[in-house]
């Protein structure tokens, strides 16, 4: 075993790999930061409709107070992974996890949309090294492929289980305080990370990283974050020339980025992993689920408080079944990949998630609530298992020294897809809104322009213009909200059932694949 901990023998495990008692206690400290990430997710939500009536941001303002995150990660986190191979993992996990404290503070205070937007961005950048850290250490600290499918279950569980808190603990905030509440709950599990992780999980680096190279890194934000604002503002205001160019040049530093890498004696990334078909095959499983999974998490929240007319703790207690199921389904198929193949796990998983989002789409203006459950409990259920099962089959693919980089790929496909998810259907459900919202009569063409730019500022312009008249623009916004919700929904059933035929088809050979030495 190296000095800094990588090698054949896991620290504290026997000499065949078996992790010991200080793995599993750390894998729990590893889970904190997971549980940070969710709950932030998660709490936005909730918290939309309070921050659009005191904040009162504008349309694109209120989209990037949501997906600035995302962008931010997807754009760094190749960069942080092959950081962390080189610093030392734990070493980055504990410098973001403090970053991630000070930006909480930040977004929580913030007095306008703009520093609102300036904090989520500085939580994107700090949350970009959290996500490969704790991935990367897991995959050196439980060789033994049992032991890691059953670690990645109780990792994945982190995210259901932070599913389940935020809306309790956000709901219940945002009844007694204020929105920038729900980013303070950030602070307890930063400080905890921060004392207990130096304690109880071991550092971990490349023993030999090789050169860092600086134009790599400037290659990959300038190939991910045009194409993302590319596609963002093409969902948002149709075709045109400048996002069109914005994409196409995204694309041609990708391909020079590609082309930099196979060069290169130490590639930032190993483009040579995408050959393996089981890590190319869970690296695009994991990106079309969450870029369906992203825009239910944002719209339904919003559906069960300003449609239903829910307070936040209803709505979160309502999501709660659905999120403890999520939370067990890690575990159900870590059991059952010991006697079911990979590939139909991973496409019954899929295809039971996409039932969900069919029931959305069947999702009612009024007494809906049921429906919204129901919905969430299937999607739930099938998305905790699938990233369970992609996540276990990447990792198996790569040896412990490149874990930091594969993870970091993994992450930036997941927050590439939620960031994706985000812009597209996202700016796909307001545009939807927008248009299905017409003039209401007894509402002057002013007021309903500051209507069309989100519900909440519907539902506060409808109280304020009053009557009948008000009355009739609050449903007919709460309906074009719901048909947003609808034309999305069928978005991501079918990306769902497409990503299900695939995993049947391309997995399904993998015995055969593995058997013959490929």
């Amino acid at each position: 075993m190296t000095r800094d901990g990588s090698g054949p023998m896991t620290p504290g495990g026997d000499r065949q790999g078996r992790a010991g008692p200080r793995e599993w206690v750390g894998l729990v400290v590893l889970m904190l930061p997971v549980l940070l990430i969710s709950v932030d997710m998660t709490v936005l939500g909730f918290a939309v409709p309070y921050l659009s009536e005191e904040l009162r941001p504008s349309g694109p303002q209120l989209l990037w107070i949501v997906d600035i995150y995302s962008f931010l990660l997807a754009g760094l986190l190749v960069t942080m992974g092959t950081v962390g191979d080189r610093i030392g993992r734990r070493r980055l996990l504990l410098m973001g996890t403090a970053g991630f404290g000070v930006a909480s503070l930040m977004a929580a205070y913030a007095p306008d949309a703009a520093t609102l937007i300036a904090g989520r961005a500085l939580l994107g950048v700090a949350g970009a090294t959290l996500m490969p850290s704790t991935l990367s250490l897991l995959r050196n600290m439980f060789h033994d492929e049992r032991q890691r499918l059953f670690a990645i279950a109780t990792w994945g569980s982190a995210f259901s289980a932070g599913a389940a808190l935020g809306p309790i603990i956000g709901g219940w905030l945002l009844e007694h305080f204020w929105w920038g509440s729900v980013f303070l709950i950030n602070l307890p599990v930063t400080v905890v990370t921060l004392v207990v992780a130096p304690l109880l999980v071991r550092e971990y680096r490349d023993p030999s990283p090789g050169r860092f190279d600086i134009p790599s890194v400037v290659l990959s934000m300038l190939a991910i974050l045009p194409v993302v604002y590319g596609v963002k503002t093409v969902a948002k205001r149709g075709l045109a020339v400048t996002p069109i160019l914005t994409i196409a040049f995204g694309l041609l530093v990708g391909y020079l980025f590609v082309r930099r890498q196979k060069k290169l004696a130490d590639p930032m990334i190993d483009v040579g992993l995408f050959r393996i078909r089981r890590f190319s095959v869970a690296i695009g499983t994991d990106l079309m689920v969450v870029f369906a999974l992203t825009a239910s998490l944002f719209l339904i929240p919003q559906y069960l408080q300003l449609v239903q007319g829910l307070t936040p703790l209803r709505a979160g207690l309502l999501l709660l079944p659905g999120a403890a199921l999520a939370i067990g389904a890690g575990f159900v198929v870590a059991a059952a990949a010991r006697h079911v193949g990979m590939a139909t796990l991973i496409a019954f998983a899929l295809v039971l998630a996409a039932l969900g989002f069919v029931v959305l789409v069947w999702l009612p203006p009024s007494h809906g609530v049921l429906v919204a459950s129901v919905a969430f409990v299937l999607v739930s259920f099938g998305e905790g298992s699938v990233m369970t099962l992609t996540n276990n089959t990447m990792l198996s693919t790569v040896p412990p020294e490149r874990a930091g980089a594969a993870s970091a790929i993994s992450e930036t496909a997941i927050e590439f897809g939620g960031a994706l998810g985000v812009a597209v259907l996202g700016s796909l459900a307001t545009a939807v809104y927008q248009t299905e919202l017409t003039s209401v009569p007894g509402v002057d063409e002013t007021r309903m322009e500051a209507a069309r730019e989100t519900l909440g500022g519907a539902l506060v312009t409808a109280r304020e213009v009053g009557g009948p008249a008000g009355q009739a623009l609050a449903d007919a916004a709460r309906a074009a909200f719901t048909d947003s919700i609808h034309v999305t929904s069928a978005i991501g059933a079918g990306l769902l059932l497409y990503a299900a035929l695939q995993a049947w088809v391309l997995l399904r050979p993998e015995r055969a694949t593995a058997r013959s030495g490929r």
